[in-house]
């Protein structure tokens, strides 16, 4: 029984299990134009793992087997699965809600305009990765020229109707350089807001704050600075049982490329499947079955019980 499961444990008296599934999220692979410091799954352009079509008509039945309210669809950079139009479309055709996290930069790789208006004809939400307003600390964390790119990208966005009065909702994704849990969300979203409709004109819907799981290339600069022992202590320390009622994994499936079912996109890095009572493929996809099943943990869940909490949608705590 790992530290995180003991914590748990100690709050509940029982373990982790999933109580309310209604996002369906699937990661189409970990190839990335970026090579980003913080990434969890290790992404670049020379990661070849990439969903094939088959896989995904395998996703595409499953969704129709759930009433899913959000079909959420992200990578790697998910832009770059050859495949992504088609698949992302044929969701849309289904009548689901699409949401797709991009870091911005592979929209000007594709063709910014004919990518943006894709995006609005189908009404897809965005979470754009932007760890931050200031150009220094993105080249740190994400490299040189993607402040400059990503700005130019948002400023496409907001021209196609994303972020301002419509319907059109783009969430800007934010997390730390350093080894450190996240600001209070409303507040850094007013700084966010003040510091890029001044200096660069762009408007958002949202602001969403990530902290840094210690796993991943963000776990190889832990080591590299011996920061690693200090980083999860924080964590431990900070673990707040409030978060736990709205943990992402207790509403949520992942896919990963090769259809294996994860309970986040953390286990997904990890290699650590569902649990064995539960199906753990796409192909055996059962709703009952996932419905009620125990959460696989490991001491990276303390990332996402510290503080406010963290999530793929955000801090869990307002």
């Amino acid at each position: 029984m790992n530290e995180f499961e003991k914590r748990i444990q100690g709050v509940t008296g029982d373990g982790l299990y999933e109580s309310s599934l209604h996002t369906l999220q699937v990661n189409i692979g970990f190839r990335c134009n970026q090579q980003c410091r913080h990434c969890h799954l290790v992404a670049s352009p020379n990661r070849t793992e990439m969903m094939t079509w088959p896989t995904m008509k395998h996703v595409l039945d499953a969704a129709e087997s759930f009433p899913w309210k959000l079909i959420d669809i992200t990578g790697g950079a998910p832009e770059l699965n050859p495949n992504f139009i088609k698949f992302v479309t044929a969701f849309h055709t289904r009548g689901y809600q699409v949401q797709v996290r991009t870091n911005l930069t592979v929209l000007l790789d594709l063709g910014i305009k004919k990518m943006t208006q894709f995006f609005s004809d189908h009404s897809i939400q965005i979470i754009a990765s932007l760890p931050c307003y200031v150009e220094e600390n993105v080249r740190l964390q994400r490299g040189e020229g993607i402040f400059e790119k990503s700005i130019e990208a948002l400023k496409a966005l907001n021209d196609a109707g994303y972020g301002k009065d419509s319907p059109l909702v783009l969430n800007l994704m934010f997390n730390p350089l350093e080894p450190v849990l996240p600001p209070e969300q409303a507040t850094l979203e007013k700084d966010y807001r003040h510091e890029l409709l001044e200096h660069f004109g762009i408007r958002f819907t949202h602001l969403l704050t990530l902290t840094n799981m210690p796993i991943g290339r963000f776990l190889q600069h832990l080591e590299n600075n011996h920061q690693e022992q200090a980083y999860r202590k924080l964590l431990q320390d900070s673990f707040n049982p409030e978060t736990l009622d709205c943990l992402m994994c207790r509403s949520q499936i992942n896919v990963g490329w090769d259809g294996t079912l994860y309970d986040c996109d953390f286990n997904l890095a990890l290699g650590r499947p569902v649990h064995p009572l539960a199906p753990r493929h796409i192909k055996d996809f059962d709703p009952i079955a996932l419905s009620s099943r125990k959460i696989v943990t490991g001491d990276h869940c303390f990332g996402c019980t510290a503080g406010h909490g963290s999530s793929c949608g955000g801090a869990l705590l307002q």
